[in-house]
Parts: structure tokens; sequence; C-alpha cells
């Protein structure tokens, strides 16, 4: 009996020079594959077992496109034919447990999975990735090796041609591998690959989402989702706020933000917020931070540190405009987001 799968993906990258992949895009990953598509893998690479990334040649794919085909998978067959006529690496990422990544190909294939919305953020294994990933150029003929971009630039130029370099980084744009269904993003630089967005978000111009993070949906994104936050439905992040990751401070506390939610302009938070809670412009929030509590009457009830209050509904956190204090209450007015600002359609 064929075992199951945890991921697998038929893709197709880029490598330098020296034969060490760049990076690798696969059209169409899949999430405990079933049994017949596994052995169509199977019998095309010869895969034994393991987490195993395969290297494919284009006369084995004919059958595998036969094979997909006859398991009733049309849309994986297609993909199998167009890739006969690729010039590039071909791959297949063959996953039997969800461990610690160890190779360039499988930490594509995860963030894929988080940006195809089969898991969610936290939801994949990630331990060690960013240290797998190559900092590379992309550019307008994709991904080139830092050590072979001025010959690339130098041959374009006699080519008469410009190498436009869009961005030096570990990771590329989400939109230009998967752009998910009912999003709207303003400014596309702006969103990693590894990011999930959930249907009916919106990304304006200066609102970023990095990977292993993002949003249920639907949401209006202004701010900043910061590496391993997600943030639940109907939630606003206000112009220039932030979230902390773990990887900025945050420790071993995982933020995120609850539903129905308020991060106001330019402010932002270091604990995680329980649903239709608000947080004041300007103002940001620390786990460490004194925090003075008020009853429904606006009397002092006690002090408490910012992580006292994690995970905890109906907070309105504010500064004291007398005193500079901050301040929480009890917010019983749940944000309701305007909803043309979330129709997508």
């Amino acid at each position: 009996m064929t075992k199951q799968l945890f991921a697998c993906g038929l893709g197709v990258g880029t490598q330098n020079t020296q034969g060490e992949w760049l990076e690798v895009f696969y059209p169409h990953p899949l999430l405990n594959p079933d049994t017949d598509v596994t052995q169509a893998l199977i019998d095309a690479t010869g895969y034994e077992g393991g987490n195993q990334v395969l290297s494919i040649p284009a006369d084995r794919l004919e059958a595998l496109s036969e094979a997909l085909d006859a398991a009733n998978r049309l849309d994986l067959a297609v993909i199998a034919q167009q890739l006969k006529r690729s010039h590039r690496p071909l791959v297949v990422n063959m996953l039997a447990e969800d461990t610690v990544p160890e190779s360039l190909p499988e930490v594509y294939l995860k963030l894929h999975l988080l940006s195809h919305r089969l898991v969610k953020p936290h939801g994949v294994n990630l331990t060690g990735a960013f240290g797998l990933l190559k900092n590379v150029a992309w550019t307008s003929e994709g991904a080139i090796d830092l050590n072979e971009l001025t010959q690339r630039q130098l041959q374009a130029r006699m080519d008469g041609k410009i190498l436009t370099v869009e961005s030096v980084d570990k990771f590329p744009r989400l939109c230009d591998y998967v752009v998910p269904e009912g999003v709207r993003i303003a400014d596309t630089a702006r969103v990693r690959l590894g990011a999930y967005l959930g249907e009916g978000t919106t990304v304006m111009h200066e609102g970023f989402v990095n990977f292993n993070a993002g949003t249920e949906g639907p949401n209006m994104i202004e701010g900043r989702i910061s590496a391993g936050v997600f943030v639940g439905a109907g939630s606003d992040l206000g112009g220039g706020c932030s979230t902390m990751g773990t990887l900025s401070g945050g420790g071993d506390i995982i933020i995120s933000v609850g539903e129905k939610c308020l991060i106001g302009a330019n402010a932002g938070i270091g604990i995680p917020l329980g649903n239709r809670c608000t947080v004041e412009a300007g103002l940001y929030i620390t786990a460490g931070m004194k925090i003075t509590l008020l009853d429904d009457k606006g009397e002092v009830v006690s002090q408490v540190a910012g992580r006292a209050l994690a995970s905890q509904d109906d907070l309105l956190f504010r500064r004291n405009s007398v005193n500079g204090r901050v301040e929480c209450l009890a917010n019983r007015s749940a944000v309701e987001l305007n909803e043309s600002l979330h129709a997508n359609n």
C-alpha cells in the first residue's frame, strides 16, 4: 500500500552556475495528496520514502502526465505536460513528514503551502528555514546569484538591455508565485511568499505581510504584520502600525490579533490581542509596560504588566492625555469595519 505523504510538489526552479538552488516555483502544491497521485510521482521518480528532493527528466513527464490523468487529476496532468517544454531544472519534492526542512526546495514547498491557503501560519515546520534560503537578486530576468549579478548586468548591457534589480532579499514577492483569490494588494513588493492572505483581505500601499504570517480575512491592512503574526477576521490595522514578531524581541510569545480588533495608526503591539480590542493611535503596548486598569466608572482598579492582559477580549488601550499613563478599560463596542473597504469583487 502506498504510504500517505504529508505534502508534495512538482516544480520548476532556478539554480546558479554551481548548481545550487535559488528558488522553486510549485504551481500546484499538494497537502496530504491521495494515493493515486503519490503513486504516479513514485513511478516517475523512483522515490523510496522519507523527505526527498528529486529531479525528474523531461522524458518521464509524458508517463507522469498520463498517470495523473488516469488518477482523475487533469489539472496536474496539464502541468506535467507544460513542464516538458521547460529549459529550467525540474524538481519533485516529496515530504513524508512535516519535519525541520533540510533544503531550499523543501522550504519553498512549505512557503507555497502557506500562500495557497493549504496551511495557516504556524501550521507547518519552518524551523531554520531562514538559514537555508540564499540572499539573491530578484530581477526582471528572475532570481540571480549575487556573485553572478555583475556578469549578467554586463551581458544585458551588451545586448542593448537593462537588467532591473527589484530587490535583494531571501524571499521573493508573493504575487510572483501565487495571487490568492479575493484579495487586493496595492503594492505587491510588500507581501512576501509564505504570507497567508484570507479571502477579503486588502493590503494597502503601506501595509506589509511577512512569511509565516497573515490574515484570516476579511481584513484591512495598512500596517505591518511581522513574521509569525496571524490577524483574525474583521480586524483593521491602521496606517503605519506594527505587530512585534517573535524574531523582533517578542521572545517565546507568539503575537496574534483576535477578531474585530482595531490597532490605530502608528500604534503597535508586543502582546497577543484577544477579540474586539482597540489600541489607540500612536500607542505601542509591550509585555513589560505598566498599564493602569480602570473599571466601568473610570476608577483605578490596579496596575499590571502588559503581559497580564495578553489574549483577553474587549479591551481598550489608551494613553491618558493629562497624566500620560497608559490605561486599559473594557471595550464593549466591537469594531465594525466598513464593508465597502473589503469588497474585492
